[in-house]
């Protein structure tokens, strides 16, 4: 069974960190681009960072530079996302993403072949 399953999401005040994961399973992750998207209630789902299959390449959306920092480990069949500095603006439930596009692409037209339940994150006092 082809399954992405996403865990590390919760509340947390405005100026901490989550680290999310992202496990596969019935794939081999290391073929294909790994992202992470969010949809915010009432908006539209963003692809905000995507990475290469062997991890040379990294895309993120503007309000998340310097930020957050997506990384991968093949070995493990897992794609994480560190997210620093959280405002409340980032508050949405994230997704995980796998596709055979590149990470640019992916994220900025949210395609993807795979995709995970979702994990919420909360940011907020």
């Amino acid at each position: 069974q082809l399954q992405l399953v996403e865990s590390g999401g919760g509340l947390v005040q405005p100026g901490g960190s989550l680290r999310l994961s992202c496990v596969a399973s019935g794939i081999t992750l290391e073929r294909y681009a790994v992202g992470w998207f969010r949809q915010a209630p009432g908006k539209e789902r963003e692809g905000i960072s995507c990475i290469s299959s062997i991890g040379d390449m990294t895309y993120y959306i503007d309000s998340v530079k310097g930020r957050f920092t997506i990384s991968r480990d093949n070995a493990r069949n897992t794609a994480y996302l560190q997210m620093n500095s959280l405002k409340p603006e980032d508050t949405a439930v994230y997704y995980c993403a796998a596709s055979h596009w590149g990470p640019q692409a992916m994220c900025a037209n949210t395609v993807r072949d795979y995709l995970g339940q979702g994990t919420q994150v909360t940011v907020s006092s």
